[in-house]
């Protein structure tokens, strides 16, 4: 069964990050009413509109419980995997398919994997961006899930890629 949500519920809508619920509304969409779920943003205080029948295949989902919080770190400290040899646009794109699933895990595998990258490399512009994009959704919602503050999160973050 899909979560549902109510007002005031802390929600991950991906590629975008944490969001709380601020309100439900009903629209005239092609002669049938529609509710919606309205969002905004945590990060940019966008607004955003979703189909309450079709949350779950947007991704939007709850925050991360302890137990996948525990299997995000686990990701962040894994090393020796292979990083990708492709081309920096190739990277890229895959990277971004990554973070729009909206899962932490994968968020989490994309910043080890840059992290690991710039080491050896200097990373293109769009990798930059990227590397703290994942950065800031994971911080966020860490920080969230964990009860600390994003201060702390990022710090904890850095260390690992010291």
């Amino acid at each position: 069964m899909p979560d549902t949500f109510v007002v005031g519920d802390k929600t991950v809508y991906p590629g975008h990050g944490v969001a709380e619920v601020t309100g439900l509304q009903n629209l005239q969409i092609s002669g049938a009413t529609m509710e919606f779920y309205v969002l905004r943003v945590l990060d940019n205080n966008m607004k955003v509109m979703v189909p309450k029948h079709n949350a779950a295949a947007v991704g939007l989902r709850r925050l991360v419980s302890q137990a996948e919080v525990d299997a995000v770190y686990d990701v962040l400290r894994r090393r020796g995997g292979k990083i990708s040899t492709a081309t920096w646009n190739r990277r890229y794109r895959e990277y971004m398919e990554k973070i729009n699933t909206g899962s932490l895990v994968e968020i989490a595998a994309v910043l080890r994997d840059l992290c690991l990258l710039r080491t050896d490399k200097q990373l293109s512009s769009g990798e930059r961006e990227m590397l703290e994009t994942a950065r800031q959704l994971l911080v966020q919602e860490l920080a969230l899930a964990k009860g600390q503050e994003e201060t702390a999160v990022a710090d904890e973050l850095d260390a690992l890629f010291s």
